[in-house]
């Protein structure tokens, strides 16, 4: 098992040159490349920061200490306040959207769900907090005093671990986090116990989770502007304001991101090129052979080679 890592301000989460693998390049949409079961983050930035919409190969946990900040996530927008948990599933398209004028502070965890899986069982699975957060306005973890008491003192654990050079240092870290994960599980399991509601710092469309899904249930067909408003009964002109609104995409570039994606799960999955091409929606090989470099880095056919 690995040692706790802790990194503290302008870290590679706001920076597209750091924390790369050699076959696959820190990419405009894709942020961060874990080596490891698990890393800790102690983060602060001040002044200007510009973090475009982005996805990981991994689940985040972010913890948010301080500043003024809306994350968005897949269509809903959540205004944090201190103390806050946001759950980030794997491939699931988020971006904070920052005020300059403080200091943002937060706790982030990054995760391989391998390593959940590995610690968990028949009656007790550790990814189910981070399933549960692909539901609509499910992302927002808002404990009550009582909790957050319990949660500062667990992370505080974890943190020191970072510091300290004692005996089984490691094994005490993996030790503390599965607990920590463990009570993220308890919590979205039971959200009558230990959260308060957060609604009124949600800002979240029925209509546009509605196109969020059918694209995301409908990605080989294919999608356009006009067969999507045609499906939703709606302007194309009012569907396209009101999308861009809730996840500050278009919605040309939030169907390519999702192709992408998907793309990329199936050449890792050992699918051959074409078949990831023609599956995640392409209809042009040469169009999806463009796209994919610009977003990976690579071609598909190297990329493919790479991940066999």
């Amino acid at each position: 098992m690995r040692k706790l890592e802790k990194k503290v301000a302008k870290t590679a989460l706001a920076n597209n040159t750091n924390t790369m693998d050699k076959d696959n390049e820190f990419q405009n949409n894709k942020r961060g490349y874990l080596l490891s079961d698990f890393t800790f983050f102690n983060l602060e930035d001040k002044g200007e920061m510009q973090i475009e919409s982005h996805y990981h190969d991994f689940n985040k946990v972010v913890v948010f200490i301080a500043g003024n900040v809306t994350y968005y996530i897949e269509g809903t927008a959540y205004k944090l306040k201190p103390w806050d948990i946001l759950l980030v599933s794997s491939s699931t398209l988020h971006k904070p959207v920052i005020d300059p004028a403080a200091a943002y502070k937060r706790m982030v965890l990054w995760l391989k769900p391998s390593f959940l899986q590995k610690h968990s069982n028949t009656q007790s699975n550790l990814l189910t907090c981070f399933e549960i957060s692909g539901q609509p306005k499910c992302n927002l973890l808002r404990m009550t005093p009582q909790t957050r008491d319990m949660i500062r003192s667990l992370l505080a654990q974890i943190q020191s671990t970072c510091h300290n050079q004692h005996f089984a240092d490691d094994l005490l870290g993996n030790a503390l986090f599965l607990q920590f994960i463990i009570y993220l599980n308890r919590l979205s399991l039971d959200r009558e116990n230990g959260l308060i509601a957060a609604d009124n710092d949600m800002e979240y469309d029925e209509t546009v989770n509605k196109v969020l899904q059918y694209i995301d249930d409908n990605l080989a067909e294919n999608l356009t502007i006009e067969k999507l408003a045609s499906v939703f009964f709606l302007s194309k002109y009012y569907l396209m304001r009101k999308f861009k609104k809730h996840t500050d995409f278009s919605i040309h570039q939030y169907i390519l991101q999702k192709r992408l994606i998907a793309a990329n799960h199936l050449l890792r999955s050992g699918e051959p090129v074409l078949t990831a091409c023609l599956e995640s929606g392409f209809q042009d090989y040469a169009n999806f052979t463009r796209a994919f470099k610009k977003m990976y880095g690579s071609s598909p056919k190297k990329y493919h080679n790479l991940h066999k």
